[in-house]
């Protein structure tokens, strides 16, 4: 099979557990610098705006989520049925950019707020050498030297070959040996 193929039959026959995870959306640069993050799962009650599609440019809330359909309904997005009424279209997440987030739920606010504190936005200037007190400098280790490999002496060195072939003559010698100890017995 193509690996094609089985890419999208992991994709459409996953747990559900995993469904959901593949929901995730970009955040508006806002939200980026505010919170050092560049995805996050869509949520109902989240404002997304529609970034590809028939539905481009167009603002709303999150009205539900399907994880079977992996699309989200967006308030005011519908089309019209033939027999009268109004179906939601769902939309997949990679084809929208959440611009506000549904902070209710107090773990996923202090789960973004745990994520923004451990981006670091400066690298810390190392101290020049000059600077050091001559304490600080005796106090540092030194690399240990690396350690030569032995040679192999040249009776190690020898082919396998020879070494694997037992010679000829030893063997109809030994042969020859046991045959004359047989008889004495």
């Amino acid at each position: 099979m193509k690996p094609t193929i089985i890419r999208n039959r992991q994709f459409f026959n996953a747990a559900n557990h995993i469904r959901s995870k593949q929901l995730g959306a970009t955040l508006s640069k806002e939200l980026r610098e505010k919170y050092g993050k560049r995805s996050t799962r869509v949520v109902k009650g989240d404002t997304i705006r529609v970034m590809r599609g028939e539905f481009k440019g167009i603002d709303g809330k999150v009205t539900q989520i399907s994880t079977e359909k992996s699309g989200v309904a967006v308030e005011g997005i519908k089309r019209e049925k033939l027999k009268g009424g109004n179906v939601d279209i769902y939309i997949h997440t990679s084809n929208v950019m959440i611009t506000g987030l549904n902070l209710d739920d107090k773990w996923r606010q202090s789960r973004l707020e745990r994520q923004k504190t451990t981006v670091v936005t400066e690298t810390p200037k190392e101290t020049p050498k000059e600077v050091l007190k001559p304490k600080e400098l005796s106090t540092k280790k030194s690399p240990k030297p690396k350690e030569k490999p032995k040679e192999k002496s040249k009776e190690t060195l020898k082919p396998k070959e020879k070494a694997s072939k037992p010679s000829t003559k030893k063997t109809k010698q030994t042969k020859a040996a046991n045959q004359a100890k047989k008889e004495t017995e």
